[in-house]
């Protein structure tokens, strides 16, 4: 009973544990994704600024300002210029899939000329990670000197599925963790359901220690493996009795998930050799049924 309640006990303390350390870790995440998330940003506004820059260039003007860019939705942002300016559509394609093509998060998006005065389209196209997928037109028209505005609007995407990746992929090591912990602390079944028993337990000359795992015979103490030990304790509560092979195979080793039938008789041998010191007590096959722990007076 005591027993029962240690154990029960040790795994709840185990799978708290567990969960406490799935807690950290997502939290850890969480913080950490949140702080890429801002370096993106950050990254990606200032490539913005390099494509406002090149086109001013692109124009002739090397002195006006690229106004600040402007957050205008998510995954969407606004170049503004100081002063008017001119653009070849060839040009500013290119510029954009050049500064925006290394950029994992830019894989997808769409850009959109527009004109100050009344937030008219002047010019637009797509871009795809997929070229195919890609809609350009009006290349090699030179649009009249005005005052544009350009919107990019990014693919959502971009900046949340490396990030999740790293977390998911991470949820199978989080699983074998937890499957190591909850496998070194399952218990094993070493009796029949409802069977009673003492730790010491005689069998003829022989002293039976179950729980330290022990033979002590003329006062020699024989170690016993732990499956060892279960196999005897099988046998020890029913002396003189045949055992069946698949009742020893189910009790020993169900709990085990694979049953190989050569691992009893590999066990049942090394008991024999372990018990010979004794000639009144030893294990005998019934064939065709199982195997008898035959005890003498």
């Amino acid at each position: 009973m005591f027993d029962s309640l240690n154990l029960l006990f040790g795994k709840r303390k185990y799978l708290f544990t567990l969960v406490l350390l799935l807690c950290i870790y997502v939290i850890c995440v969480a913080f950490n994704m949140k702080d890429s998330h801002d370096f993106d940003i950050a990254r990606r506004e200032v490539l913005l600024r390099r494509i406002g820059h090149e086109l001013l260039l692109q124009s002739g003007d090397s002195k006006s300002r690229v106004l600040p860019i402007k957050n205008i939705a998510e995954n969407e942002y606004q170049i503004r210029f100081e002063n008017e300016l001119t653009f070849q559509p060839d040009s500013l394609v290119n510029t954009t899939r050049r500064l925006l093509g290394k950029e994992p998060l830019s894989g997808d998006y769409v850009v959109n000329v527009l004109n100050c005065g009344n937030s008219s389209v002047a010019y637009g196209y797509v871009i795809s990670q997929n070229k195919k997928e890609d809609i350009v037109a009006c290349i090699g028209r030179e649009q009249p000197k005005a005052c544009y505005m350009i919107n990019i609007k990014f693919k959502p995407a971009g900046i949340i599925t490396a990030k999740n990746g790293y977390l998911l992929g991470s949820l199978p090591f989080l699983a074998f963790v937890g499957f190591v912990l909850l496998r070194s602390i399952k218990p094993r079944r070493t009796l029949p359901d409802g069977h009673q028993y003492a730790d010491l337990i005689h069998l003829g000359a022989v002293l039976f220690d179950s729980k330290n795992r022990k033979l002590i015979i003329n006062e020699k103490t024989i170690d016993l493996t732990g499956t060892e030990t279960r196999v005897l304790l099988v046998f020890a509560l029913s002396p003189n009795k045949t055992i069946e092979r698949s009742r020893l195979q189910k009790e020993i080793w169900e709990d085990e998930g694979v049953i190989v039938g050569r691992s009893l008789d590999m066990f049942i041998s090394k008991l024999r050799k372990k018990l010979e010191m004794d000639p009144n007590i030893k294990i005998v096959v019934i064939r065709g049924k199982g195997y008898k722990l035959e005890v003498s007076s």
